[in-house]
């Protein structure tokens, strides 16, 4: 399937940049996803500083990564299915429900420091959740704002989320110093079940669903839709493996504690610093026109993701080592929005689910899958050089998806995109 590129519009200016704000729908989304992604944010600094400090090991990290891997590798297809055929936000209500009970566990498990395995269970429970979670909440925001305002509700989303991820980090470091891992957790508990209350409130349009007999082929039906469609599956290639081979935030409790030696205090920066690299190139997006050349802008910033972090993997100063990560996460949001931005255009509402569970599987394992592979690079051939052999392998790919599918050094501005 080909994207069709349509005529400019030639009615008014460009629309209102703040209109989708105006939905009182979409702030209880902004506002309650904030909450949830913000705690989960606290959750993974938490999570990952508690077992390297129990086991000074670097593949405990990745078995975390692992643990939270496997439920989405599972059950994100089925997942998608499920969201295409079922109320979206009834499943993001019990899924959320499911992950707020989980971490009220998991701060039973860390305070009264019981053995690993109940810790890393509770983790596989939790990532189970968000396996449901992800491709729902993903289709969901389109219910709520409508195929018109859909590209300023991506880049809101994004500013959403990586806000989270700067405030997130720089309180759960913060917590961790001041108090334990457990509070950590029965905050994100709390935060989950705010956002219950205000999906609860949501109105969401009705979405188009399949009235054919439930099957196999339904299930896969969206991983045929990304690979026939040569944008949406260039798009993911190159994030995926910026994200499993140039994903240096696994490994950052390790270069708190024995490279950077900045201790738990240092760790909450250093976790938000791609995140506010991020927000920063979020609000610079919002205020722009939208991209004329789309593609080639994405070829540059996954190449420049890679360079950063091999910059911050060889780095032993701390500002430089900031600075690297917030650049990273600068050029991160850039294919964040393109990628989000095509997925939502190009795919039909009653396939929307299933092409979320396609990207969970291969974006959202690909950060969990990269712990694991971090974790156990940096326990053969050391931290430096997993992390930087990682930004090398991912300017080489970009070389690679560049001259494979030339559609995406073709892309120009994304709003002329409709499903074929």
């Amino acid at each position: 399937m080909s994207a069709e590129f349509e005529p400019p519009v030639t009615t008014t200016p460009r629309q209102d940049r703040l209109a989708v704000l105006r939905i009182p729908d979409f702030r209880r989304y902004l506002i309650g996803g904030a909450l949830a992604a913000s705690g989960g944010q606290m959750t993974a600094v938490a999570a990952g500083w508690e077992l390297y400090d129990r086991t000074h090991m670097p593949i405990s990290l990745g078995l975390l990564g692992l643990m939270s891997a496997l439920p989405v590798i599972c059950l994100a297809l089925p997942a998608g299915t499920i969201a295409d055929r079922y109320s979206r936000r009834t499943i993001c209500l019990f899924a959320e429900l499911g992950a707020a009970i989980s971490l009220g566990l998991l701060a039973c498990v860390s305070f009264l420091h019981l053995p690993l395995p109940f810790f890393y269970t509770l983790v596989l429970l939790l990532a189970t959740c968000g396996a449901f979670l992800g491709p729902a909440l993903g289709a969901l925001v389109a219910n709520i704002v409508g195929d018109s305002l859909l590209a300023d509700a991506t880049k809101w989303s994004a500013i959403r989320w990586q806000l989270a991820s700067t405030l997130g980090p720089v309180a759960g470091g913060f917590l961790i110093h001041k108090y334990t891992p457990a509070l950590i957790y029965a905050l994100d508990s709390i935060g989950r079940i705010i956002f219950c209350l205000l999906l609860a409130k949501i109105t969401p349009r009705s979405h188009t669903r399949s009235g054919e007999k439930l099957n196999w082929g339904q299930v896969i039906a969206g991983w045929h839709f990304v690979r026939g469609n040569p944008l949406i599956l260039s798009t993911i290639t190159l994030d995926m493996v910026a994200v499993l081979f140039g994903g240096a935030t696994a490994m950052l409790p390790v270069y708190a504690r024995d490279i950077l030696k900045v201790g738990a205090e240092g760790l909450g920066p250093l976790r938000a610093a791609p995140a506010v690299g991020a927000v920063c190139m979020s609000l610079y997006l919002t205020t722009r026109p939208p991209l004329k050349n789309a593609g080639p802008s994405l070829l540059l910033a996954v190449g420049g993701f890679g360079l950063a972090t091999i910059v911050f993997g060889l780095s032993h100063i701390y500002w430089i080592s900031l600075l690297t990560l917030a650049c990273l996460g600068a050029l991160d949001n850039i294919s964040v929005v393109v990628r989000h931005t095509l997925l939502q255009l190009l795919t039909p509402d009653e396939m929307r689910g299933r092409v979320n569970a396609v990207n969970s599987v291969f974006i959202g394992t690909s950060n969990e899958i990269g712990e694991l592979e971090s974790g156990v690079a940096a326990q053969l051939i050391g931290p430096m050089l997993a992390v930087a052999g990682g930004g090398a392998i991912t300017i080489f790919v970009v070389i690679l998806v560049a001259l494979r599918w030339p559609v995406v050094r073709q892309l120009k501005s994304l709003e002329k995109l409709r499903p074929s």
